[in-house]
Formats: C-alpha cells, sequence, structure tokens
C-alpha cells in the first residue's frame, strides 16, 4: 500500500554503542506477533519502506504480509535487525531511539505515534529489555500456540462445490455432464465447465448484478437521460417524445406508449456501465479495459439519446432491441455555442468508467467537495483503499482552521491525506459539474491545492485534455489494482468483503484476527498475480477463487473452544444469506418458476439495494425478513407441490418416485417409500444427502405423519386440497388422505431451514 496517506515516521540513526557487532538474536513469536504486529506493522511500515515517505532514512521495513516460506521469514529477519538496531541506539542520559523517536521526541518529523503511556510503547519497552537481557514479566495467561491454519476445517464435496457454483452464478442445477466431470476429474475438471459457465448470458447478469453492488452505477439520482447534458445533447436526449405514435387511435394507449418508451430507454442507458464491465469479460478482453477502454456500450435506444444511431445501427443485431449493446465512440462534444471539446483525436476521450457520465454523476462534486468524492471512491473501487479508514481524525479543526488559512496544503493532520486525494481529484477537473456532465470551472482550477496528479507524478500539460485516460494508464500498472479486483470477486462469491486488518491492539483476539487477515491476504495476493500474468482476464479469478480452501472451507471436524482459534476461523467458507435476487433464482432452478415477489415489491424489505439510498445488503435476517420467509415458504409450496403430482413421475421435481395415495403407518412399504421421497427432497432442496435413517429424515417423516393422522381424527373435513394451492386448470384436487396437504407441510418446512435460505 503506499504510505502517502498516513503520518511520518522517520527515524534517523545517529549513533551506534560500543559492540554493535556482536551476534544478533533472531525474530521470535514475541518479535513477530507484538513488536512487529502490533507495533510496526501498524505504525511504522506505512511511512519506513523503500518507497515510502521515509524513505531516505536508515530504518527501512519490509512488508510481510502478503509474503510465505522463505520470503516471508527473509523479511522477519530485515525487520527485526532494523528493531534491534534502535534499541541499541542511544544518546548518554537518553532511552533508546525507539522508544523516543515514536512518541515525538528527538524532533521526529511524524511527531507523536504513540503515547507514552500506550500499549504499543509499552510492547517497545519490554523488547529494548529483552535486546538488553533484562527479564521481562511473562503473562500468566496461557499462551496459545497456533497450529496449521487449515487444520480440522473440512472441506465442501467437489459435487455440492459444483451446485453451490453454479447456483451462484448462473441461477440452475448443474447438468448431468457437469456432475459427471466433477465425479471423474474431481477439482481439475472444474475449470473446464466454469470457462463454459461463464459463457451463459446468466452468467453476465449475475456479474453485472455484483459489479453494481460495488460500484453502485445503477443509482445515479434522475431520469436515466439526465446524465446527457443540456448543453450538448439538447436535441437528442428526448428523442422518444418525438418518436411517431400515430398508429395507435387511443389517446390514453399512445400515452401509454410514450411513457413505455421512456422507461425502457431510461433503462437502457443505465445499463451501460455494467454493459461495458459485461463486455470486456465476454470478450476475454483485460479487465483494465473497466479504465483504458477507449470507448463506451451503447444500445438502439441510448444511441439515439447521444445522437449516434445513424453511424452504428448497421452494427446491431437487432436496432429495435433497446437491451442490445455495441462499443463505439463519441465524438469530441460540442456545446450550444458551438464550441468544441478539446481533442487530439476528434473522439470524447474515453476512459471506461471513470469518464462514463453514470459513473461521474453517481458521484457528484460541490463548490466545496472539489471533486474529492470522485478520488475517494477512485481508490476504494480500483485499488481497494478506504481513504476514510486509513485517515486520522482531526483532534481539532476549527484550532486548525483558525491557524491556517489552506489547512490543507498547510496543517499536517489534513495534508497527509490531500497530498493524495487532491492531485487525483484535479484529474477530473473537465467533469466540474454537479450532475456529472463535461464542463470546466469557470474561473479555472482551484489554485489552493495540490497540481493535479497520482502519488508524486504530476500530470504533464500535454495531458490535460485526457487527463482521465492519463489516470487509467498508470492505474492499470499499478499492482493494487488487481488485488482489488480480485477482492471485488471474492465479495461477489462469498457476499463478503476481504477481511481488513485490525486496528485495535487491545483487542485480546489482536493476534489471531492478524493471522486470518494475513492468510485471507495472502491467499488473495497470489490469485491477483495469477490473474495479472493472465493478462487481466477476470474468468481467471472465479475459477481460482472457487477452488480456494477460504471458499471451500464447510465445517469443522470437531468443536473448537479455544477463543483464539475460533477468532482465526471466524470468516472462512460461504455461509450468506441469500439476496433478494439470488432466492428467487434458487427458487426457479429448483421449482421451475420464481416465486416473483422477494425480489420486487418486497426487495428492499428482504435486505436488498437500491443502489442509490440503500447500497449495503443486510448480511443476517431481521423480523420483517423471517416473516417473509415464512410467507415464501407457505406459498411456493402451496404453488408447486400439487402441480408437481399431477405431472408424469418422470418430469417431476419433487415427487418422482411417491404417489398421493402412499399413506405412512399402512404398511412398511409405504412408510419406506416416503423416508426415501424425504431423502429426494432434502437432497434436492437443501443439497444434503442423508441416510434414511438419519434424525432429520426421521423427524421429517413424523412430521408429515403426524399431519395426516390430525386430519383422520377429524370429522368433515374437505376431501379435496385447498382452494388456492390444490387446483389444477382452476378445478381443485382430490386429496382423500390429506397427503397433498401433508407434503406441502414437508416442502414448507424444508424451504424454512437454513441450508435453503443462506448460501
Amino acid at each position: 500500500m503506499k504510505p502517502k496517506l498516513m503520518m511520518l515516521l522517520a527515524i534517523s540513526l545517529q549513533v551506534s554503542l560500543p559492540g554493535a557487532d556482536r551476534l544478533e538474536p533472531s525474530p521470535d513469536g514475541d518479535f513477530v506477533d507484538e513488536v512487529w504486529g502490533k507495533v510496526g506493522e501498524l505504525s511504522c511500515l506505512k511511512c519506513h519502506n523503500s518507497s515510502g515517505e521515509a524513505e531516505d532514512s536508515r530504518f527501512i521495513l519490509r512488508e510481510t504480509v502478503l509474503l510465505g516460506g522463505a520470503e516471508l521469514q527473509t523479511a522477519q529477519n530485515a525487520n527485526f535487525k532494523a528493531f534491534f538496531k534502535m534499541a541499541r541506539m542511544r544518546k548518554e542520559g537518553q532511552l533508546p531511539r525507539l522508544l523516543l523517536k515514536p512518541i515525538g521526541k528527538l524532533n521526529h518529523e511524524g511527531e507523536q505515534v504513540l503515547k507514552p503511556d500506550s500499549t504499543g510503547h509499552a510492547i517497545l519497552k519490554a523488547f529494548v529489555h529483552r535486546m538488553e537481557g533484562k527479564s521481562v514479566p511473562e503473562s500468566t495467561a496461557e499462551k496459545y500456540k497456533p497450529r496449521s491454519f487449515f487444520e480440522g476445517v473440512t472441506m465442501i464435496g467437489n459435487e455440492s462445490l459444483l451446485r453451490r457454483l453454479t447456483l451462484s452464478l448462473t441461477g440452475r442445477l448443474p447438468t448431468p455432464k457437469e456432475r459427471q466431470a466433477i465425479k471423474e476429474k474431481e477439482l481439475a475438471g472444474l475449470d473446464a465447465t466454469l470457462d463454459q459457465l461463464m459463457t451463459e448470458d446468466a452468467f453476465y447478469g449475475r456479474l453485472k448484478e455484483g459489479f453494481n453492488d460495488i460500484f453502485l452505477t445503477d443509482g445515479y439520482d434522475g431520469n436515466g437521460e439526465l446524465i446527457l447534458s443540456y448543453n450538448h445533447f439538447d436535441k437528442t436526449r428526448h428523442w422518444y417524445q418525438k418518436h411517431d405514435f400515430s398508429h395507435i387511435e387511443n389517446k390514453r394507449e399512445r400515452q401509454e406508449a410514450l411513457w413505455d418508451m421512456a422507461r425502457v430507454y431510461r433503462k437502457a442507458i443505465r445499463g451501460e456501465p455494467l454493459e461495458l464491465i459485461a463486455h470486456v469479460v465476454r470478450k476475454d478482453r483485460p479487465f483494465t479495459e473497466i479504465m483504458t477502454a477507449d470507448y463506451m456500450m451503447v444500445s438502439p435506444y441510448s444511441a439515439r439519446g447521444y445522437g449516434i444511431f445513424e453511424q452504428v445501427k448497421d452494427r446491431f443485431e437487432n436496432p429495435e432491441d433497446p437491451f442490445e449493446y455495441v462499443p463505439t465512440k463519441l465524438p469530441a462534444l460540442k456545446a450550444r455555442n458551438g464550441k468544441v471539446q478539446e481533442s487530439k483525436t476528434g473522439f470524447y476521450p474515453h476512459a471506461g468508467l471513470f469518464s462514463m457520465f453514470h459513473y461521474l454523476r453517481r458521484y457528484p462534486t460541490t463548490e466545496t467537495n472539489r471533486n474529492r468524492l470522485r478520488a475517494r471512491m477512485y481508490y476504494q473501487h480500483f485499488l481497494g483503499i478506504n481513504i476514510m479508514e486509513l485517515a486520522d481524525q482531526v483532534a481539532d479543526a476549527a484550532a486548525i482552521d483558525t491557524k491556517y488559512e489552506t489547512p490543507w496544503m498547510e496543517a499536517a493532520d489534513c495534508v497527509v491525506c490531500h497530498r493524495t486525494i487532491d492531485p487525483v481529484a484535479g484529474l477530473f477537473q473537465d467533469f466540474y459539474n454537479e450532475e456529472g456532465h463535461y464542463g470546466q470551472r469557470k474561473d479555472g482550477w482551484f489554485e489552493d491545492m495540490f497540481v493535479p496528479g497520482l502519488e508524486g507524478e504530476n500530470l504533464p500539460k500535454e495531458e490535460k485534455w485526457r487527463s482521465l485516460q492519463w489516470l487509467a494508464s498508470r492505474t492499470a500498472k499499478d499492482p493494487r489494482f488487481a488485488v482489488a479486483m480480485t477482492e471485488h470477486v471474492w465479495y461477489l462469491l462469498s457476499g463478503r468483503i476481504a477481511l481488513r486488518p485490525p486496528q485495535d491492539i487491545e483487542d485480546p483476539l489482536f493476534t489471531p484476527r492478524r493471522r486470518a487477515y494475513s492468510m485471507q491476504r495472502r491467499e488473495i495476493a497470489e490469485v491477483a498475480k495469477r490473474f495479472a500474468q493472465a493478462n487481466f482476464n477476470l474468468k481467471l479469478v472465479f475459477k481460482e477463487l472457487a477452488k480456494s480452501p477460504f471458499y471451500r472451507a464447510d465445517g469443522l471436524k470437531a468443536v473448537v473452544e479455544h477463543p483464539h482459534r475460533k477468532a482465526e476461523l471466524h470468516d472462512l467458507g460461504v455461509t450468506r444469506l441469500l439476496a433478494p435476487e439470488q432466492l428467487e433464482r434458487k427458487i426457479e432452478a429448483l421449482f421451475g418458476k420464481r416465486w416473483g415477489k422477494v425480489a420486487k415489491e418486497m426487495k428492499i424489505l428482504y435486505g436488498g439495494i437500491n443502489s442509490q439510498s440503500v447500497t449495503e445488503r443486510l448480511p443476517e435476517p431481521s423480523g420483517a425478513m423471517g416473516a417473509i420467509q415464512r410467507i415464501m415458504a407457505n406459498e411456493v409450496s402451496c404453488l408447486h407441490v400439487t402441480p408437481d403430482f399431477a405431472r408424469e413421475p418422470p418430469k417431476r421435481r419433487l415427487f418422482p418416485h411417491i404417489e398421493k395415495d402412499v399413506v405412512p403407518g399402512s404398511n412398511p412399504a409405504n412408510d419406506l417409500k416416503i423416508r426415501k421421497t424425504i431423502v429426494h427432497l432434502r437432497g434436492h432442496l437443501l443439497d444434503r444427502h442423508e441416510p434414511i435413517e438419519h434424525p432429520e429424515v426421521e423427524r421429517t417423516f413424523k412430521l408429515f405423519a403426524d399431519v395426516v393422522a390430525e386430519a383422520q381424527k377429524r370429522k368433515g373435513i374437505d376431501k379435496r386440497d385447498t382452494y388456492f394451492c390444490g387446483r389444477i386448470d382452476g378445478k381443485r384436487i382430490e386429496d382423500p388422505h390429506y397427503t397433498l396437504r401433508g407434503w406441502r407441510t414437508v416442502v414448507t418446512y424444508l424451504l424454512r431451514q437454513p441450508e435453503f435460505l443462506y448460501e
């Protein structure tokens, strides 16, 4: 991670103690977990690395979180030596420099990083004492001894992994051919299956859905066509209002047709950023093109809005399909006063998402924000850095405002972030418009800001007209981009953002949490490395993460008691509440038809997002969501049990080996059929494949038998199935033994299980 965002920690080595050439000790667990893990990595490394603010000092540290094996040991040795030397550097009558510099003494340029009475400073004191051969009080707490990270962790079966992936990425069950391939070749056969799966339209629907969760471009304010400025597209952006509806005689119907066309047009234009992502992946293009693409995606409808339909209409397979997209370039923008946008190519300087009006409108600017929001989102979306998490909070903002005329360029607490953010903000200066339109600031770009550029490199004057392309080309070469995109795919697959490093060294579980972060981070970094080597083909990231033990982890062989081990394993595997859209797709895959309610009128109530005011999905169900789950289970069971029995057995999904006249308790053969049907249902709906004697099978059998028995005790019960659930072609179906209603109870029960509602 680049160090520009944090406080300086430059430690100058001026004197050495006698005997400095004696044999130095080597790093032990205390150094790695305490000195390095809680102080060096968190407080020193940010600046004291080979490319950091303190790169000219002699106290240079090495990143370890992405390393393993011999490389890790080498880095740990180097870091230990740096701390060891600092622990022995002191002037006569003073404490060692390792204890003085971090608390702001000895003209430390980074000022105070640790408080004298802090835990971090106490850790350094203990380290100094050990290096001086003095005894240090040992903790009375039992020391946890880490084990192999995946020891005792069970991995999901290959066939279940395949089912999870096909449901997650395409909303369907595996085909028999795919199941056979995974049986024969195991994980070695997964790549070929995923290669084929990632050619399906459903995968690209899921891809766009997942990346919208991240970029939220679907949530920009206002109607879709508002991204088109009145100054540049005034004659074309409302083209649908001039469409000829004269063939519709009824005035009201003509108005409704106009509204329908407007709705479709707005949806088509709003979808363009995500279509760019889908296009890059579908064509196996380098994923860096989501930034470097010198084109945009348009449909027949949105092309009319841009005024370029006549130029591109022959490239569409169906020029009347509003949701067919092709890549194209906009000509340099021409204002109403005749002024043409500066361009050395004659085209609008496209830079993938960076220059799309949708993205710019979704993350607007103001006179005081000055494009800083856009710069912050650039770091978050494309480099995986959350500036707001890394920046220190200013203790007294009012005092700083009083002391400095331009605090963001003068006050150390402010400069540390603005030196990074403001140059990137300046690269967006040609879009100084709250609505995301092209337009320069009347008085020119602000002079009281750091000049436009990227992390120490200023934007050349000759590149100003294409500043976002300049930014994109440099970002594509930044290794943080590959890591950030790998983290995005991890979110799409697992429903969780990648772990962040723990910051609270007072937390008794800090060390195991740090280990969990480090292990996952190394896996992500290794996948990112292969991603870059594969010319940034994003499909490789899906395949690599799908085989990762972090994704395949499915449980534990034994109960874990030690809190440290629990903390290490808490984020392994995939156990997430299905999003509304995913739940609907799963219902369709298992029953043949969607429920149709949870992803529409109940979407937000069930933890979904609208990409604007609601931008994060709920990871756990609320009380309202629990009620929706019960409603869903009742209604889906109602809609499908009776119709399934009405089909020929080979065409049934739920009950291919039993008829409705099989009653429990009548004879052992019937009871066996019922239990086998329960085993089938549990496999089909929950991916649980237990033997007939399993307790859950017996519990479900008892539920079915009790429902049927209860009905038989009552007199006057209608022998026909219910009016709402038991009709075929409008006629109510006979259910003389109450078995249809009994099976409906069983399916309802199974649909309310965590194995169905979670992935």
